[in-house]
């Protein structure tokens, strides 16, 4: 795949990235503005009709819809969502203040997903129908059916309250990370290892590995070098749908063991009715999955050099 066909599908997929999230905002701005009135929540039985007119006007709220949403798409296209109806702040800020602590646990779930997952879907696949591939199906399984909110109160009774090996949520020291880790990664591992054990079972039967096999390659060399590229491109391909999942699973998980992330920032928002804020962190977590989206899009080519020849 030359650098014109890289160039083009990045363009074509930068495009449908800017409309997904100018929808997606578009959409959440609405249902904000039908939902509920922060007025109500920022003041009190005692204060006057008059105030609340002028509180309304400070906050954007007064006026046509209409006018309201196109005066938010020009503050928008420039990076301005507005103050923090609570804190007072830029709305972004607040959004960045958490957005590492995000970062940081959907990042060590993914890689406890690729960890625990592909390795065992090539174990699972070069043992087929041994009890060690029905034990790797049948935790997959159990990873799949599992929610993440039990998952992590399970986790939270056993090892933090049981045993007292680990805290039972904040953030602070590696072992504060340990338990939302497996909780958001559990289900991603669960869908690499069974994505990795169908694509090997293929792969190994293929062509190119008998040939591999009647030029004397050792095994190894032809699992890792060869088979393993060619399984991989189904785990790429759905990678990017399990970073939305993950992504979408901190809102739970940070709930769950009070990690301070966009997250749970975004259920506080909910509650307090803080609409610049959440379509702050609604803004951030789509162009993230868009962004994640389009860097699978570029490694299909890195991981099977045939979509290189055949873009030739």
């Amino acid at each position: 795949m030359g650098a014109q066909s890289i160039s083009a599908i990045l363009i074509s997929r930068l495009l449908q990235g800017i409309l997904v999230v100018f929808l997606v905002v578009s959409i959440v701005f609405l249902v904000s503005r039908l939902a509920r009135n922060p007025v109500e929540y920022l003041t009190t039985d005692e204060t006057t009709a008059e105030e609340k007119e002028l509180l309304k006007e400070q906050l954007g709220l007064s006026g046509p819809i209409g006018i309201q949403y196109v005066n938010f798409l020009i503050d928008a296209v420039q990076l301005d969502l507005g103050n923090s109806f609570i804190s007072a702040r830029p709305a972004l800020s607040e959004v960045g203040s958490r957005a590492s602590k995000t970062l940081q646990l959907g990042a060590a779930a993914l890689v406890f997903s690729m960890v625990l997952g592909i390795p065992l879907g090539i174990i699972a696949a070069l043992r087929r129908a041994s009890p060690t591939d029905w034990l790797a199906r049948l935790l997959a399984v159990l990873g799949q059916a599992t929610p993440n909110f039990w998952l992590g109160l399970m986790l939270i009774f056993f090892f933090s309250v049981q045993l007292d090996l680990m805290p039972t949520g904040g953030s602070g020291g590696v072992e504060h990370i340990v338990l939302p880790t497996i909780t958001l990664g559990l289900l991603s591992s669960a869908v690499s290892m069974r994505l990795t054990r169908s694509g090997m079972i293929d792969v190994m039967n293929t062509d190119f590995v008998r040939t591999a096999r009647a030029k004397g390659l050792r095994e190894s060399t032809i699992i890792w070098r060869h088979a393993l590229r060619h399984a991989l491109l189904p785990v790429a391909t759905i990678l990017g749908i399990q970073v939305g999942y993950l992504i979408a699973g901190t809102i739970i998980v940070e709930q769950v063991f009070a990690w301070p992330g966009i997250g749970r920032l975004m259920l506080h928002t909910i509650t307090v009715g803080d609409f610049p804020v959440l379509i702050a962190a609604i803004l951030v977590i789509s162009t993230s999955i868009v962004v994640a989206n389009i860097l699978v899009d570029i490694s299909y080519p890195i991981i099977d050099p045939r979509i290189r020849a055949g873009a030739r």
